[in-house]
């Protein structure tokens, strides 16, 4: 990042969105906006924003004005110019959702949990997911209380403004993704409490895959329905979904045709894979056509009463393919899915009128029952001589995880397969480095011709030089390959060095001094050793770090309330170790800090992953003042600054199978 974005805007998640030169445009545009009238109110910006590109042009008058009301309450509130850019954003998503520009590689399902800004909510998904909610939860003993929630209401928004509904439900999702020690689970929270709980949340749900660009703690505390029913909606998706591999479902390879088709089948994304398995069981019946979404292609309910014929034919009904009304037919699908015993996740005006979100979520549970493959023994052995490749998997998680949380225009899968073209590598590497892509010379996608994806990577190799990575004898050619140990190189390098850069633009940008790993290992020996511990690291790879007791007494160094040290173990057991590197990583995300290692990679003592932890702890410390650590995390922080690390984080991964300590090939 240059000079200028500091001096421009102190927060990063709006650093990363904008080129140099179009926050300076936008500058310019606020300033002359604000000269007008003496001083610019949220009132003000309906009217004015309409001589922006693409808001302007897009959205009347009235639908700006509808927007930024239902965005901000207090419209007599003054603009400045950090908070006249998230209006912009939100706005601009808002007319991009209109005009059909959203990306379009990224989910239905993502789609209209992360970007639609409508001020309408879809009255049929909250209602399926408030029962999903009082499903999964009901046994909860803090949230019996509040449960079950009435589908038909409101409550849903008012129950989930202390987070800790949303916590629970990631840890229904992923288990073990949130160490519930760090949850803020007193009858009254104060503030702080209640914006610690949000921030674990979002940062939490960004570590299980969630996208959560551009929504903040503030989002949850004032209860914005279409923000939060969204997040709710990805946490849900992610754990419909979470089968939907060879790792939790081996007898997947079924739907193989010839077993050089696994590694294409191991690279899907979970929705591809459950329309594969859709369109397997429907060519055994007299259904002719292939379902491609979950909306359109199901809308007549012909291609789920097929399926359940297969899946459940002891309870077929003749009358559902007879009858030629679509929404009878659906009703009659749904009387045969509630045989089988599958929850509804909605209902025949959902079916026929094509609820992508809801449609995914009824075929994926009716996976999850009854998937009608079979256990062969001679595919399951062909999984299992497969290499073990825990390694690269992790390192592949971490790196996509922290890739997705930087809101790029496309939402990935799989680093081996969906970077090859170079242009998400391009996009990162401007988020990392603003100004530093020649856009001239890229190709965006979709590119047929495969020298046009060498060229994107050429350029990508080609900065990666020109930011001192370590690329000996690395060519474009080997990341459009899917060459795994390359990436994996790559993609730390430039993770560190992001890491790097934010830490200089905080402590040492008046200097210019280039901020160093051994900077960082001072700096968290120091904390620790002021609080007259005798804890310390000689690196990131010391051993003694596996018991994890020295980042707690870092956490504490740094923000005194953080750590509860009666829920601290001594650390001398390996069940012990993992349980105080799970709250490790629950404190670190409550404080704010967006993270993405397990507790293994503490645990392992994983020298890349323990430098981005104690790198992100201390870019924490140093992004608040003192006062506000001490006293714990003001109130008026939670749309700001504790939103901000979703988009140019401290995010812990890869492990040591792919480059050494200096990030070497």
């Amino acid at each position: 990042m240059s000079g200028h974005w500091g001096i421009l805007v102190s927060d990063p998640s709006l650093q990363n969105q904008f080129t140099q030169v179009e926050l300076r445009s936008l500058k310019t545009h606020f300033m002359s906006m604000r000269r007008e009238s003496g001083k610019l109110v949220i009132a003000d910006l309906a009217s004015k924003m309409s001589r922006l590109k693409v808001v302007g042009e897009n959205l009347s008058e009235e639908e700006r004005g509808s927007c930024v009301k239902d965005l901000y309450q207090n419209t007599d509130e003054e603009v400045d110019f950090e908070l006249f850019l998230k209006v912009y954003l939100k706005l601009q998503t808002f007319a991009n959702s209109r005009t059909g520009s959203s990306p379009k590689n990224s989910s239905a399902f993502l789609k209209a949990a992360t970007t639609t800004l409508l001020h309408t909510i879809s009255e049929s998904e909250k209602s399926s997911y408030v029962t999903h909610i009082n499903h999964y939860l009901s046994q909860d003993e803090f949230l019996k209380k509040y449960l079950p929630i009435d589908p038909s209401s409101n409550e849903l928004f008012e129950v989930a403004k202390d987070g800790v509904l949303l916590c629970k439900l990631i840890n229904v999702a992923v288990p073990g993704t949130i160490d519930e020690r760090a949850i803020n689970t007193k009858r009254l929270l104060n503030p702080w409490e209640r914006n610690e709980n949000h921030t674990l949340c979002l940062n939490s749900a960004k570590a299980i895959g969630c996208t959560v660009v551009n929504i903040g703690t503030q989002d949850f505390i004032e209860g914005r329905r279409h923000l939060v029913l969204g997040v709710i909606s990805q946490i849900i998706k992610i754990q419909l979904l979470a089968d939907l591999n060879l790792k939790k479902t081996p007898q997947l390879l079924e739907l193989l045709d010839d077993s050089k088709d696994m590694e294409e089948l191991m690279n899907l994304p979970p929705e591809k894979i459950l329309l594969r398995w859709m369109n397997f069981h429907l060519k055994k019946s007299e259904y002719k056509r292939i379902v491609s979404n979950f909306s359109s292609d199901v809308k007549d309910a012909e291609a789920y009463a097929h399926l359940l014929n297969i899946l459940a034919p002891e309870y077929t009904n003749p009358s559902t393919l007879a009858v030629k009304n679509p929404f009878e037919r659906a009703k009659l699908v749904l009387e045969h899915s509630d045989k089988m015993g599958c929850k509804r996740y909605l209902t025949a005006k959902d079916i026929v009128e094509g609820s992508p979100n809801l449609n995914l979520a009824f075929v994926a549970h009716i996976f999850q029952h009854r998937n009608g493959l079979t256990d062969q023994t001679k595919q399951i052995s062909l999984l299992q001589a497969l290499p073990d490749d825990t390694e690269d998997s992790r390192e592949e998680r971490a790196f996509r995880l922290w890739i997705n949380s930087l809101g790029n225009s496309t939402y990935i899968n799989n680093v081996f397969e969906d970077l090859r073209n170079g242009w998400i590598l391009l996009e990162t590497l401007e988020k990392v480095s603003a100004g530093i892509v020649n856009w001239k010379i890229a190709n965006k996608p979709p590119i047929k011709m495969p020298f046009k994806k060498v060229e994107n990577c050429n350029q990508v190799v080609k900065i990666g030089k020109q930011l001192k990575f370590s690329l000996v004898n690395v060519a474009g050619n080997d990341i459009v390959q899917g060459n795994k140990k390359l990436i994996l190189a790559y993609l730390w390098q430039l993770m560190r060095y992001n890491i790097l850069q934010l830490l200089k633009n905080l402590r040492f940008h008046a200097r210019g001094k280039e901020i160093t790993d051994a900077d960082i290992l001072e700096w968290a020996n120091s904390k620790v050793s002021s609080t007259g511990s005798q804890s310390s690291m000689n690196s990131f790879k010391d051993k003694r770090l596996s018991d994890g007791i020295f980042f707690l007494e870092l956490l504490s160094s740094v923000q005194p309330r953080a750590v509860n040290w009666g829920l601290v173990t001594k650390g001398a057991s390996d069940e012990e170790k993992k349980m105080n590197a799970s709250y490790i990583i629950s404190i670190a995300r409550k404080l704010g800090c967006s993270i993405f290692l397990l507790p293994e990679d503490i645990t392992e003592v994983n020298q890349k992953m323990i430098l981005t932890l104690t790198a992100s702890i201390m870019y924490w410390f140093l992004k608040h003042p003192h006062e506000e650590r001490t006293v714990g995390i003001s109130d008026s922080e939670s749309g700001s600054q504790l939103e901000t690390t979703s988009n140019s984080t401290l995010d812990d991964s890869a492990s040591d199978s792919s480059v050494d300590e200096n990030g070497n090939v």
